[in-house]
């Protein structure tokens, strides 16, 4: 059944032209963001199998990979991990790959039930985004022990390939931006043993704290999620100290959101009263009013690295094993105000 949809039934059911469905799934320029995230989604789901030019290098190799994402990180407001699907998406198509999307529900994981493109033999290799419980991604290896790449977080266990953003040095660095703006009284939002980029940047929190000679307290560590789903809630979280900090170090862009949300439903205004910095350079459209100082991740180079890496692994050509950590870089906003 996937061998016979074609462009022409992607583009009928979007109601845009075969070339611009052909452009989207080829990389190419001439559309908005979200016509071609719509276009490569519905493409997976109809299990569109692009065909090889002819006249590509016959040196290049086709696989299928396999992404599989937990259920819990495509909520809502989840989009991070669905930009960096898409990003995938697009960087295996231009190599000739094609990718098959398998959610897996936390059933699933718990029940240690493999995914089915791995249960059908689909894929040559498989490309996971965002953490999985260790027990589950120890069965996967046992069972099928087809090449994988992690992205996006790592078990350190000392035999997994993976690419991860730089998280401690990234927190490190947000941190020391709010120390020269004059900010001493600096608390930390993020449930710290929800995942591993929430625990290496609450070090990295940690670390400027050291270096600036100035006394931990914990009643300034703010938990924003559910440490077993990693559900975001304002509601049950975010609980505001009674001893307030001038500034909040922020595990993520949407913890920043929810957060500078939370300060001004209690009369508070960002940056006037409290500074606010953020991680990922990431917004869900509408989330936030304020422009919010964070620190970027490169998604792009991050799922470049990974679609290189296990192409190659999966060809056993050389590639870069272990785990490899790309640096972001520092982006301001307008939610942090100056003390000096």
């Amino acid at each position: 059944m996937a061998k016979s949809v074609r462009l022409r039934d992607i583009a009928e059911k979007i109601g845009v032209s075969t070339v611009t469905v052909s452009k989207a799934l080829s990389g190419q320029k001439g559309m908005s963001d979200a016509l071609r995230e719509r276009i490569h989604s519905l493409a997976n789901e109809m299990g569109y199998i692009p065909s090889i030019s002819r006249k590509a290098d016959s040196s290049k190799k086709s696989y299928t990979i396999g992404v599989v994402i937990a259920e819990h990180y495509m909520s809502e407001y989840s989009n991070y991990y669905n930009r960096l699907h898409q990003q995938v998406s697009q960087l295996a198509m231009e190599k000739g790959c094609f990718t098959m999307l398998e959610v897996i529900s936390d059933k699933a994981q718990a029940d240690l039930l493999m995914p089915r493109l791995v249960l059908d033999n689909k894929v040559d290799g498989i490309l996971v985004i965002g953490r999985m419980s260790e027990d589950y991604l120890k069965e996967i290896k046992a069972q099928s022990g087809i090449p994988t790449i992690f992205l996006d977080f790592c078990n350190h266990t000392g035999d997994e390939d993976a690419v991860i953003a730089d998280s401690y040095n990234g927190a490190y660095c947000i941190t020391n931006y709010l120390f020269n703006m004059g900010h001493k009284k600096i608390a930390y939002v993020g449930t710290v043993l929800a995942s591993g980029p929430i625990t290496d940047r609450y070090f990295g929190y940690r670390k400027s704290l050291l270096e600036h000679g100035v006394e931990f307290r914990q009643d300034w560590i703010i938990e924003d999620r559910d440490p077993e789903t990693g559900t975001i809630d304002g509601s049950r979280y975010f609980k505001l100290p009674d001893d307030m900090p001038t500034a909040f170090v922020c595990n993520c862009d949407l913890t920043a959101s929810v957060l500078i949300k939370k300060l001004t439903e209690k009369g508070y205004k960002v940056p006037e009263d409290f500074s606010v910095v953020g991680f990922d350079n990431y917004m869900f459209p509408g989330m936030c009013d304020v422009k919010i100082t964070t620190y970027g991740v490169d998604t792009y180079e991050m799922a470049r690295n990974a679609v290189l890496n296990l192409v190659r692994k999966i060809s056993k050509e050389r590639y870069r094993q272990g785990i490899m950590i790309l640096e972001g870089h520092m982006i301001e906003g307008e939610s942090v105000r100056s003390l000096i």
